[in-house]
């Protein structure tokens, strides 16, 4: 059986996008394969990765990686997840043979402002919705790995 092949999208690679390629990794197993990038790639957000490790998912190795390189690369996805806002998620690329393109619309923790607590607690909302979003995406195209 070959895995699903799922790149999730969002501005600089450092929150979001980040964030959706951890749980994919961990609610859908060897059933996917599953890459994220920027359309720059930025620096890894400390509060995402505060905030995943409350969940028990270490990402601070992470590294930010740039969606045109992939672009460049010729790489393949079956599902093109972009979770940044709707006129950025325009910007990116149309991969060659790519079946389906989803936008999923999560406010950036880099634009939170207020007490390192309020942008905590505002970048775990996120993160919690972000969750919920691909335990969802699992559910429904599990079964579609072929």
């Amino acid at each position: 059986m070959n895995p699903i092949n799922v790149l999730f999208l969002c501005i600089h690679n450092s929150a979001r996008s980040q964030m959706a390629e951890a749980y994919l990794k961990k609610f859908g197993g060897d059933a996917y394969h599953v890459e994220s990038a920027g359309l720059e790639a930025g620096r890894l957000n400390p509060l995402a990765v505060a905030v995943m490790q409350e969940d028990g998912i270490d990402i601070s190795h992470n590294k930010t990686k740039d969606v045109f390189e992939f672009f460049q690369e010729g790489r393949r996805y079956d599902y093109v997840i972009t979770v940044c806002d709707e006129a950025s998620a325009s910007r990116c690329p149309i991969f060659p043979g790519m079946h389906t393109k989803i936008h999923w619309g999560f406010d950036d923790p880099s634009s939170f402002t207020g007490e390192e607590h309020e942008r905590l607690a505002r970048t775990r909302a996120v993160r919690d919705t972000i969750r919920t979003a691909v335990e969802e995406f699992v559910r429904n195209t599990r079964s579609k790995a072929r």
